[in-house]
């Protein structure tokens, strides 16, 4: 199954950077850097975490709040 959650990477990462960079008003290539450096996307990366199931605004939130407070508070679906 690891094979499935790097599909889902491939897929998730890129639109996460992008709304990181819309919300808040940054280069690709700093998005890139906080989201590799989050405990979030270190989460996302382990397979039996599933967090590759949610969605990109609420993988978003998660990674929001990490920024904001450093804590991450999985949502029901998660």
């Amino acid at each position: 199954m690891a094979s499935e959650n790097k599909a889902m990477l491939e897929f998730i990462v890129p639109r996460l950077i992008k709304a990181i960079m819309e919300y808040n008003s940054m280069a690709e290539k700093d998005a890139f850097t906080l989201l590799y450096s989050s405990k979030l996307y270190e989460k996302l990366d382990r397979e039996e975490t599933k967090l590759w199931h949610l969605s990109v605004p609420t993988l978003y939130d998660m990674f929001k709040e990490e920024q904001d407070t450093g804590e991450i508070t999985y949502p029901e679906e998660a």
